[in-house]
């Protein structure tokens, strides 16, 4: 065997080694120790003995040079090229910059011209070649920088392509890393070394095209990606060339991780900056650290090349990684070491970088990590489930209220998840709240003004967003203007998403109308807190409780049993009733709206008090008590009073057939009757019969004509749009022009119900066929605007705030009774609470002019003056300047003959002390409380009577309005002044009552405060976010409850002039005012007087609806009615919707839903029948009553007499106040303030008082009338 000589013969060394082995291998040579050895040249650097690690060359010689050659020379060798051509290209530029220079020197020394044309002709044509040249050239770049800037769809899987074969060839590397640092391979037979060939080929195209775009060359050969293909991808070619691999610096392919972070966000994965950087520091510290174990697993593995490879150290590449990781964080155990001395020269400089990057890298990682939001995750939507997003002002309070109202177990299986959106994470205690209910509830921090996080909740497949808002900030319009940019956020990424948001002021409702996706007929509803909280009181100014009553109506309660017999127990019976809808049976059609009510108040112990009703155009209206006309459809909306949602389900199943002999209400289920639809003809027949009070059988109001046109009409309408009301409707119009066959007493029932009080404003609006009673064809005049554009409330024409200032003397000389003192706190700086929304209800054109109560604001001018600009328009409101704290003031407005003082504050206190939010209203409410008065002021009764029905007969003694009415003890002490008054904090109603034991922490409805409807606060609200959500229908019906009959027609115009417009009485805005209001009929005296004493309320409710079409739901009885001993406590408390045979008392007064009456505004001699309170009728603003009866005419006059006296005798004593509680002259002018009729002698007895230096006019006798 001879021997070859060194490296420098060894072109083709590395096959004649190859053939050697084979030849010795197929010739069985014993290459062991103990047989003949073999000839060793001299050693050098170069040469080593043979080993199983290099089995292809038994010389024992290694090739790692000419792989470290192919690198260097290919990374110096372009480096030098690129270094020449620039050095020539400088030359050149030098050059041709002197010969352009020499020719201008020339051209200024005066050349000739000829020689200047010869000059230029050649340099014209190099130019257009080098032009063509660098277009050429550009376009090549352009082409290439396109391809690798991942700019395009071909670039972007360019560049990730290269990136993930990158790592492909470093797990090539990872796996080659456990065989020898250099080996002989066949090519042709090593997969692994095919594939890696085939990887850095791809890497060679590669790096053409990041050389062609390159714009500087230089920069890109030192490039760190450059750097790794120069000692990467030329060994691969050598490996085929020399069928000998060497692991070399293959490890390189490592530093390709530092683009991970670049890739992400090609693909749109990493789009924070904090996440971008997290895996920017992960993708340095890891491409680092393998890097480096990669060259300790070189130099170890081979041996110091001095040393002749002799003191190398068999090391796996991740025992590398470990002994690296073990000498960053400075532990150095010791078990694994590096014993060469390249390999511990390279450990001296990696332990001074690698330790400051892991000492700086390390916590910025765990910091990141750290600070990564607890709650970024993104939302994972449930099959078959829904779900829902909650956002806005999310705090422990809010949200405890929120799902307390929306899961609790009264409803039916709530099937809805809670996603909670919110950019500040959660504290302790909202976080173990969030953990209380994790199965239905979920929170995520963020924003939805940012579409990302709008993204993570999936916002294009929720429910609904519900939008909370913060009741008690400093700034109402800011915080509305944020939930506003919430709506618009919300709505611009998803434009069909449902969205129920809360506002604070009513005024910024117009702004949602903004919003081109806003639609509240697909279910987008603005709960206005101002406007709500505002309606509540007003209500309560009318029927005082009933602000508590519809409050505990909407909010969901659960039932609390009490076994003594005290009022707590009646009041939280009453409190476990909700409001509810269901769609009624089919046996209920054809059945008046009263019939039903009796039938389901009877039979299935529920309360139902309005339907939705659709005309013949297929617009859905809610029709509150609507009256006898309005008959059932197939299919209505019931909405009920009850206790549970099973309950009203009994509505939905009830079938005559199977139930109407069923007594046990709970035995009312689902029955297997089939209930074929009735035909148009059938429904229109059906509904006529029940009209005429005739059996099917023997009504003829259905003629043959008729008859013959049912198809004609069933083509016209179909069968689901024509309305059993609309059709009767219209051959009750032809009736009416034919000779009547009612009796006398029949034609009184249904005929005289029919022209007053029981039309549907709804109906009259749409349906052409009806004409408005005569009484209201007097009123249309066409020169007087009476109501606002709508006909909904009263209007007049815009008043200076001037002329209704009233000083504290005229107020005194004003006989002010029966009227609604507002207590206002503000001041300039105060935020506008919009008293609009209070003075609404209270002008609600329902109510004819003189049973309108007069409103007096006191407070600040300056606060008012802001306000007057949106109550201008309404008639009977003065303003007395002053302070509610001032008990001058108070007197000044007769505040102790008030139907209400409602006690409001403006002021928005940032104070710590919650307890100190509400101290205003509390001081005032206690002042008005402690004041005392004179007995001989009280001309009128203070806490008796409500209203009388209309439609009675008023010739009997018996039935007479007043009759029996004795004059109860007049106020003298300001406990018995009714009050409501606004709260901030709900624990401060504990210092409203003196005389009450309510725990502090007591829910508010549990207090007695709110139990009695003296107090209210805006947190009851909160209740109808969830109630909204369930049924949009209950926003509606409670907004037509309580604001007197707010349309979002009317918002649309208010939105565009900020005030009501009036308008000229026509029949369609007449027709607006025929709809119910909320009223308190009293029991002691009048027609129920008999059921007053021991009587059921289900007989006084059947009574009612039958007679005059009033629907009850509710008492409002005195705290101590139930004692055996009498009590001088006049405080009542609400009682809603008792059962059939709950037992009533004389003292009680009733809530119902009176209809509109046509008749008592005809004239001022006719009896009023308002209802504005529990207090007194005498108290209203028309103070004398006259009796078409002439048997009572003597009793009558004594007793006007007697009251023109006591009123005289009263204003003397004003006279005498004067000087104690005004600041004002004895000679004040008064104006002439027509507030309410007088009587002539009242005024002649003020005259005498006054001195005839200071004459007061007389206040005349005038219609009230705008």
């Amino acid at each position: 065997m001879a021997n070859g000589s060194g490296g420098g013969s060894y072109p083709s060394g590395g096959g004649g080694g190859l053939r050697m082995s084979n030849n010795i291998n197929a010739n069985n040579l014993n290459t062991d120790s103990s047989s003949s050895p073999v000839n060793v040249p001299k050693m050098d650097a170069l040469i080593i003995p043979v080993t199983m690690e290099v089995p292809c060359d038994s010389r024992g010689q290694r090739m790692w040079w000419a792989f470290l050659a192919s690198s260097m020379v290919t990374f110096f060798g372009g480096l030098f090229i690129i270094l020449l051509w620039r050095t020539l290209k400088y030359l050149w530029t030098v050059c041709c910059h002197c010969g352009v220079k020499s020719k201008e020197a020339q051209k200024i020394n005066g050349g000739g011209d000829t020689q200047a044309d010869g000059a230029c002709k050649p340099t014209d044509e190099k130019e257009e070649n080098v032009a063509a040249e660098v277009g050429w050239m550009t376009s090549v770049k352009d082409w290439a920088g396109v391809m690798i800037s991942a700019q395009t769809l071909t670039g972007r899987v360019l560049v990730v392509l290269v990136f993930a074969l990158s790592i492909g060839a470093l797990v090539i590397y990872f796996i080659d890393s456990s065989n020898p640092i250099e080996s002989c391979q066949n090519f042709y037979k090593d997969f692994t070394l095919q594939i890696d060939m085939a990887f850095n080929v791809f890497f060679l195209l590669y790096f053409g095209l990041r050389f062609i775009a390159a714009n500087d060359k230089l920069w890109f050969w030192l490039e760190v990606n450059s750097v790794v293909d120069f000692f990467t991808v030329p060994p691969v070619f050598v490996s085929v060339y020399l069928n000998r691999s060497w692991l070399g610096l293959r490890f390189l392919r490592a530093l390709r991780l530092i683009q991970f972070s670049e890739i992400l966000q090609f693909l749109n994965i990493l789009k924070t900056s904090n996440s971008i950087k997290l895996v920017n520091l992960c993708s340095i510290f890891i491409s680092t650290w393998l890097t480096a174990a990669g060259f300790i697993h070189l130099v170890e593995n081979s041996g110091d090349p001095w040393e002749n490879f002799q003191n190398n150290q068999q090391l796996t590449y991740w025992e590398c990684v470990y002994l690296l990781m073990v000498t960053m964080s400075t532990v150095g155990y010791g078990d694994v070491y590096a014993k060469t001395t390249l390999g511990r020269l390279f450990m001296v400089f990696f332990i001074l970088g690698g330790l400051a990057m892991f000492a700086s890298y390390v916590p910025e990682i765990i910091e990141l990590i750290g600070n990564r939001k607890k709650y970024g995750g993104s939302y994972s939507a449930v099959s078959g489930r829904k779900h829902i997003v909650v956002c806005g002002h999310i705090t422990l309070e809010s949200v405890s209220n929120f799902l307390k109202d929306f899961l609790h177990k009264d409803r039916d299986d709530v099937n809805v998840e809670i996603v909670f959106l919110h950019n500040i994470s959660p504290n302790l205690e909202l976080e173990a709240l969030f953990k209380r209910h994790f199965t239905q509830v979920e929170f995520y921090q963020g924003s939805v003004l940012n579409p990302h996080d709008l993204a993570r909740v999936k916002i294009e497949s929720a429910d609904a967003c519900l939008i909370l808002a913060n009741k008690y900030c400093a700034d109402p319009d800011a915080e509305d203007a944020s939930n506003i940019m919430r709506v618009i956020s919300i709505k611009n990424y998803h434009p069909k998403i449902r969205i129920i948001t809360q506002m604070l002021q009513y005024h910024n409702k117009a702004h949602l109308l903004n919003i081109p996706s806003w639609n509240w007929k697909e279910g987008d509803d603005a709960i206005c807190l101002a406007e709500l909280k505002l309606g509540f009181i007003a209500q309560s100014c009318l029927a005082p409780g009933l602000s508590t009553m519809l409050a505990n109506l909407f909010s969901m309660r659960s039932f609390i049993k009490i076994e003594e017999d005290t009022w707590q127990k009646y009041y939280l019976e009453g409190v476990a009733n909700e409001m509810y809808t269901e769609y009624l049976s089919s046996a209920f059609v054809g059945l008046s709206f009263p019939a039903v009510c009796e039938l389901v108040f009877a039979k299935l112990k529920l309360l139902m008090i309005a339907i939705e009703y659709k005309s013949e155009k297929r617009e859905s209206s809610i029709l509150i008590n609507p009256g006898n006309h309005v008959k059932i459809q197939e299919g209505t909306l019931g909405f009920f009073i009850a206790s549970d949602a099973k309950e009203v389900k009994r509505a939905f199943f009830y079938c005559k057939a199977c139930h109407d002999d069923i007594t046990d209400p709970k035995r009312i289920k689902k029955c297997g009757c089939k209930r074929p639809k009735m035909s148009i003809y059938k429904r229109m027949k059906l509904a006529c019969c029940f009209d005429c009070g005739r059996s099917e059988r023997d009504c003829s109001c259905m003629s043959g004509s008729v008859h013959s046109n049912m198809d004609t009409l069933e083509r016209t309408f179909p069968l689901s749009s024509v309305s059993v009301n609309d059709c009767s409707t219209s051959l009750r119009a032809f009736e009416d022009e034919q000779p009547s066959t009612l009796s006398p007493k029949k034609k009184q029932r249904n005929g005289g119900m029919r022209n007053s009080p029981n039309s549907s404003p709804k109906l009259m609006r749409h349906d052409p066929l009806l004409i408005p009673g005569n009484e209201q064809i007097d009123n249309m005049d066409a020169n007087v605007k009476k109501y606002d554009s709508t006909g909904m409330f009263h209007w007049c024409p815009a008043k200076d705030i001037e002329k209704v200032i009233l000083t504290r003397s005229e107020a005194a000389m004003t006989v002010l009774s029966g009227h609604v003192v507002v207590c206002i706190f503000g001041d300039v700086k105060s935020a506008l609470i919009g008293l609009r929304n209070l003075v609404m209800p209270l002008r609600a054109s329902n109510f004819h002019y003189h049973e309108l109560k007069h409103i007096v604001f006191v407070g600040s001018l300056e606060y008012l003056r802001r306000e007057w600009e949106t109550l201008h328009n309404f008639p009977k409101v003065s303003i007395l300047p002053g302070t509610p704290l001032s008990r001058a003031d108070l007197r000044a407005v007769n505040i102790n003959l008030c139907d209400m003082c409602v006690i409001l504050s403006a002021n928005q206190n940032n104070i710590d002390d919650a307890s100190l939010q509400d101290k205003e209203c509390i001081l005032a409410s206690l002042n008005i409380k402690s004041m005392q008065f004179d007995d001989s002021i009280g001309v009128l009764q203070a806490n008796s009577q409500g209203f009388t029905p209309p439609g009675m007969d008023r010739s009997s003694p018996d039935n007479s309005p007043v009759h029996g009415l004795l004059r109860q003890p007049s106020i003298t002490t300001g406990a018995n002044i009714p009050i409501i008054t606004e709260l901030v904090n709900d624990s401060n109603v504990q210092f409203l009552d003196q005389d009450d034991d309510d725990d502090p922490d007591t829910e508010l409805y549990l207090t007695q405060p709110f139990a009695c409807g003296t107090a209210f606060a805006v947190s009851v609200l909160d209740s109808l976010m969830s109630a909204t959500y369930f049924n949009d229908n209950i926003l509606t019906l409670i907004r037509t409850l309580v604001t007197g009959g707010a349309t979002p027609e009317l918002e649309a115009l208010i939105a565009e002039e900020n005030a009501l417009r009036g308008g000229y009485s026509t029949p369609q805005t007449l027709a607006n005012r025929d709809r119910c209001r909320v009223a308190q009929l009293a029991l002691y005296d009048g027609p129920f007087a008999d059921l007053g004493d021991g009587g059921c309320y289900g007989d006084l409710f059947c009574k009612a609806l039958k007679t005059y079409n009033m629907l009850c739901f509710g008492i409002y009885r005195l705290r101590d009615a139930h004692l055996s001993t009498p009590s001088q406590c006049t405080k009542r408390y609400v009682i809603t919707n008792p059962p059939y045979e709950f037992e009533l008392v004389p003292t009680d007064l009733i809530f119902c839903l009176m209809q509109f009456d046509h008749n008592a505004g005809q004239s001022r001699a006719s009896l009023s029948h308002s209802s504005h309170s529990s207090y007194s009728s005498s108290k209203k603003s028309s103070s004398v009553h006259s009796i078409p009866s002439t048997a009572n005419r003597p009793n009558r006059t004594k007793t006007r007499d007697s009251r023109e006296k006591q009123n005289a005798t009263r204003m003397n004593r004003m006279g005498q106040e004067k000087k104690w509680f005004t600041d004002e002259p004895d000679n004040a002018y008064p104006r002439n303030i027509q507030i309410k009729p007088m009587s002539t002698h009242m005024a002649n007895q003020i005259n005498q008082y006054k001195s005839t230096s200071s004459l007061i006019p007389p206040i005349r006798e005038v219609e009230d009338e705008c």
